[in-house]
């Protein structure tokens, strides 16, 4: 048992390597929190790791997502790692393949780089391929009916609700409006609902988690979404597809704890990338702010000049 222990600690660390990666490469400037590097102490939050490390698919799943998202930086020169990546993710979750497939179209598509149009074409033409392929696994998976996949879907998640709020921890969310399961999803427990010791620590996590997401509650972030690379936008909508399905089916506080590890790196970039803009801006807007009062110290210069 030590050995498989072993194992999939080496698939985790891998995992945080290529996230790793992929944030280094795409997040250029350096971000601080209270003086800390925020990229590490994202990178090192002990309950990410308490989680994709332990025993069952989570390690797996965590390293072929990873591999998946550090890969569509340079799909070109990255295709094996994007194929085994994506082969890891469908084989083990088809529905979270379902989510990085939505969110890597979209990105592709709508993003600032420019793309030329046959391009966007094929990839899309290519997606809804795969997905044909993938369809009736992704209903196998979840027990969905083809003739109504909403309403089976709905009874899917009661089901899955009730079975899950019965295994301890439980939390009744069935009845809770959206962007309420949503709010549960990415941020509780947050100490009053707690579940042990260990709740508390997570807690602390948690309150981390809506301090950064708070700065997101920006003027300059629609515009800065607007405008952003396609990979921040491919991690905004994986993120938000695959919060609203797993929020769905979760109501139990340990489910929930474990299942948005896979999902938060997503979140992370965006907000990292918010606040390399933000920083950027800031920085445009000094130097700009000093190039005029240089200007206006030169003119002033030239006519004190003229008077004398």
């Amino acid at each position: 048992m030590r050995w498989l222990w072993f194992f999939l600690l080496g698939l985790d660390i891998l995992g945080f390597l290529y996230f790793y990666i992929f944030l280094k490469e795409n997040v250029k400037v350096v971000l601080k929190y209270k003086g800390y590097d925020l990229l590490m102490l994202l990178l090192f939050l002990p309950n990410m790791h308490f989680w994709t490390s332990s025993l069952g698919k989570g390690a797996l799943i965590f390293l072929g997502i990873a591999m998946f998202t550090y890969a569509l930086a340079a799909p070109q020169k990255r295709w094996v790692t994007l194929t085994i990546g994506a082969l890891i993710v469908y084989h083990i979750r088809p529905h979270m393949f379902l989510f990085l497939g939505v969110g890597a179209v979209a990105g592709y598509i709508t993003g600032s780089e420019r793309v030329p149009l046959y391009q966007k074409i094929l990839i899309y033409v290519v997606f809804i391929g795969g997905l044909g392929v993938m369809y009736d696994s992704i209903l196998a998976f979840a027990n969905l009916n083809e003739d109504d996949v909403i309403g089976s879907f709905q009874d899917f998640s009661h089901l899955q609700a009730g079975r899950l709020s019965s295994a301890g921890s439980g939390l009744d969310i069935t009845s809770y409006p959206l962007p309420l399961k949503l709010f549960t999803f990415w941020f509780r427990p947050l100490f009053f609902d707690a579940p042990g010791a260990l709740g508390l620590y997570i807690s602390f996590e948690n309150l981390f988690y809506l301090l950064l997401t708070w700065k997101l509650i920006d003027r300059d972030f629609i515009p800065f979404i607007i405008k952003s690379s396609s990979l921040v936008k491919m991690s905004l909508v994986t993120f938000i597809s695959s919060s609203i399905a797993l929020s769905m089916v979760m109501s139990n506080l340990g489910i929930v704890i474990r299942q948005k590890s896979m999902v938060m790196y997503f979140l992370f970039f965006v907000i990292l990338s918010f606040m390399e803009y933000k920083k950027k801006k800031k920085i445009s807007l000094f130097q700009l702010k000093k190039k005029k009062m240089e200007e206006q110290e030169r003119l002033s210069g030239y006519t004190t000049a003229a008077v004398s």
